[in-house]
């Protein structure tokens, strides 16, 4: 049964402009359309984690950004590479947020938007793994248990 919900960052929570520095410094911000829908329902009966390979951001600056989104109370654990030593897709990224947050692979899913980054290392650690594949690309994409394109489509599935 699943119990832990973790949740990429960019392009799966908040939009990424792509722009320079950390999201916390950005002019604007923005969730992606349906997050916060699903994360108001999913926080009230799953443990919910953030985790990040952002280049410009550790937690604290994480927490910045999704608090000026109100995206930070939605969230009980937050991590990031800058203070896990590894990125996504090394499985080690996603032992590491297991093993933290105290929950076996079988009981955790993680919710992406990369496939490779996402998708590959979380099923390489054992967890469900849901794709948010919001533009829709087409192909096979077998270590997906789930495939989304909207955030609210969540509710479906957890």
């Amino acid at each position: 049964m699943i119990k832990l919900l973790v949740f990429d960052w960019g392009d799966t929570i908040m939009r990424d402009f792509d722009l320079p520095g950390p999201m916390s410094d950005w002019p604007d911000v923005a969730w992606i359309e349906g997050a916060e829908t699903a994360l108001r329902t999913l926080s009230s009966k799953y443990t919910c984690a953030i985790a990040t390979s952002a280049d410009h951001s550790d937690v604290a600056e994480m927490k910045k950004a999704l608090k000026r989104v109100g995206a930070d109370r939605y969230f009980h654990l937050f991590y990031s590479q800058k203070e896990l030593g590894y990125k996504k897709p090394d499985v080690r990224f996603f032992t590491s947020v297991l093993r933290l947050s105290g929950f076996a692979p079988s009981e955790s899913a993680m919710i992406g938007n990369l496939y490779d980054k996402d998708i590959i290392g979380a099923k390489a650690a054992g967890m469900t793994t849901c794709w948010f594949n919001e533009t829709d690309i087409r192909g096979n994409h077998p270590l997906a248990d789930h495939i989304i394109t909207r955030m609210e489509q969540l509710l479906n599935i957890f």
